[in-house]
């Protein structure tokens, strides 16, 4: 220990140094004894005079605080106080004003100030009872201690403003999604009116509980974007409230259990600060809204049809082995198909969603080369034979007429409108349509890629596939050969293209090096096609690139690639 020599004056014993040790222990030895009561400690004391009295008030200018007495005298000695500025201890406590870094006095050491923290107890301590009981603890500056729960705060503080700024922008968003669910619920209200003007009013209470079904999805997903506003709006209600609890002017006051109250809080916003915020939930329940689609119950029957839900997907429910490589495919009924062969094998098979075949047999029919066929709705067969002629057969197998194409480079390709025209193409840039006698040619339609095949809608409007051309594109054009925007795949994937009922428009991405057929539904839009569900990948066998895709009914599709054809239920 280091000895220094003290020189004693007139005041001989006066003159010896204090130490703060010996003190410190003696003071702390008075405390334990009773000599202070451990209850008044918790109050602040008047520092003004020696009573020990709990202050009432703080003397800005004296910076003392004071009992009832000591204030009393600054009140009525207004000679020696006047002007003085002095404030209620309540208001100091609940934080109306504020005291600065003003010191308290420590309650054992009496002329000392708590101008230090100890981390260890939580307690405000000043250099005498840091040497007494706290020699070991983490000691820190009083200052330094409140800037530090300053600086805690203030980054709650911008975190809880930047956490807000971020929820109602999230809020917007909900809202901006609310508009396109509603646009794609108007879009099925809009479908559903369309059947219905064109079925007659005696379909009238169909559609009442067609359109209640709808507004009770509208309300439904209303409802599910109203809860995810709720909870953000809940979340920044909370934080608000944490914060105003964390953010008082007292901060650098807090102690023991006050101060662990305060350490809980902090810790408590902090955590919902960290939460992710849902920006997902809201997209989800637009593409749950824009799934929902408009099933038509079918030209036959007197009702409009029915909403179907999102969980639309395809399935193959039949997979038949050809006995030669297929040339061309037509619908022969909701679940048949009729298939064509070409100088390999030759004929007509007839086969179902249930695997059963049978031989077309009417002559000359049943041993004709048959590149592409389709059948009219009386039942006749117009079928081509090569690259400049299709013939027309009646159902009993007797020729009705041919159709002569004057382009020979490759073969016909044929198919019919609903209204029975003959739709025919050559892998040029025409279209050409016919009459259904095959007799008249009504309109040659331009078109700005090689087309391979074509169908048309009920309103007239041609849909072209370039099919195994590089790149392959599917286009739809009106009779005067205006173009919509073409769908084009990457290279080395192929688009086949297929009308079903509605003029929906189905179209399979064949991927031969993959051995991938990904099918998408399309809906018209002018002459533009909107994608509304892309299905599940379908586990197919492909041999050659040329493949065919027909529209069976509303549920079926079938497909067919060299010599495989699949029967594939479709659930919308």
């Amino acid at each position: 220990m280091l000895r220094e020599i003290t020189k004693l004056y007139a005041n001989r014993v006066d003159d010896l140094r204090l130490n703060d040790s010996i003190n410190g222990c003696v003071d702390d030895y008075h405390a334990k004894c009773g000599g202070m009561n451990a209850v008044l400690e918790m109050c602040q004391k008047c520092t003004a005079c020696k009573s020990l009295k709990d202050a009432v008030s703080f003397c800005r200018t004296c910076n003392y605080y004071m009992c009832d007495e000591c204030l009393h005298c600054h009140q009525h000695l207004t000679v020696v106080f006047e002007g003085h500025e002095i404030v209620s201890m309540d208001d100091v406590i609940e934080g109306k004003v504020s005291i600065g870094h003003l010191f308290e006095k420590c309650s054992i050491h009496k002329p000392e100030n708590k101008d230090m923290f100890c981390e260890d107890c939580k307690v405000h301590v000043c250099h005498k009872c840091v040497l007494v009981g706290h020699k070991a603890h983490e000691i820190k500056n009083q200052v330094d201690f409140e800037q530090e729960l300053r600086r805690k705060v203030t980054d709650l503080a911008q975190r809880c403003a930047d956490k807000k700024a971020e929820l109602e922008k999230n809020i917007q968003n909900i809202e901006i999604q609310r508009h396109e669910v509603h646009t794609a619920v108007q879009t099925l209200l809009d479908d559903v009116r369309q059947a219905y003007s064109i079925k007659a009013k005696e379909l009238e209470e169909n559609l009442r509980n067609l359109t209640d079904q709808i507004h009770a999805l509208q309300h439904s997903f209303d409802d599910d974007l109203d809860v995810l506003k709720s909870k953000d709006r809940q979340r920044i209600k909370s934080i608000c409230s944490s914060i105003i609890l964390v953010d008082n002017d007292r901060l650098g006051h807090l102690e023991t259990d006050t101060l662990s109250a305060h350490i809980l809080l902090c810790e408590e916003l902090d955590a919902m600060l960290k939460e992710v915020t849902d920006h997902t939930s809201a997209e989800a329940i637009k593409k749950k809204a824009k799934g929902k689609r408009f099933k038509s119950a079918g030209d036959t029957r007197l009702d409009l049809g029915s909403i179907s839900g999102s969980d639309s997907k395809m399935e193959v429910i039949q997979c038949v082995d050809l006995r030669e490589w297929m040339q061309g495919m037509t619908r022969y009924s909701h679940s048949t198909v009729a298939i064509g062969y070409g100088s390999d094998a030759q004929g007509i098979d007839i086969i179902d969603s249930n695997g059963g075949k049978q031989r077309y047999r009417n002559t000359p029919l049943s041993d004709m080369t048959c590149y592409d066929l389709i059948l009219q709705r009386d039942g006749a067969l117009c079928v081509s034979t090569g690259n400049t002629e299709a013939y027309i057969y009646s159902p009993l197998g007797s020729r009705k007429a041919t159709i002569h194409v004057r382009d020979n480079l490759y073969f016909l390709r044929v198919n019919r409108s609903p209204t029975d025209e003959i739709i025919i193409t050559k892998y040029g840039k025409q279209v050409y349509v016919y009459d259904p006698t095959g007799s008249i040619l009504k309109h040659t339609v331009q078109t700005k890629h090689h087309t391979y095949q074509a169908s048309t809608t009920w309103t007239g409007l041609i849909v072209t596939s370039s099919c195994h051309a590089d790149p392959s594109v599917v286009t739809v054009y009106d009779r005067d050969g205006n173009a919509g925007e073409s769908l084009q795949a990457p290279r080395g994937v192929y688009l086949y293209a297929a009308v079903g009922e509605q003029d929906r428009v189905y179209v399979a991405s064949v991927d031969e090096k993959n051995n991938s057929v990904v099918i998408r539904l399309y809906d018209l839009d002018g002459l533009n096609l909107k994608e509304g569900v892309e299905f599940n990948a379908l586990d197919m066998t492909l041999g050659r690139s040329w493949c065919y895709l027909v529209s069976l009914s509303p549920d079926m599709l079938a497909f067919a690639s060299w010599k495989k054809l699949y029967f594939i239920k479709v659930s919308l």
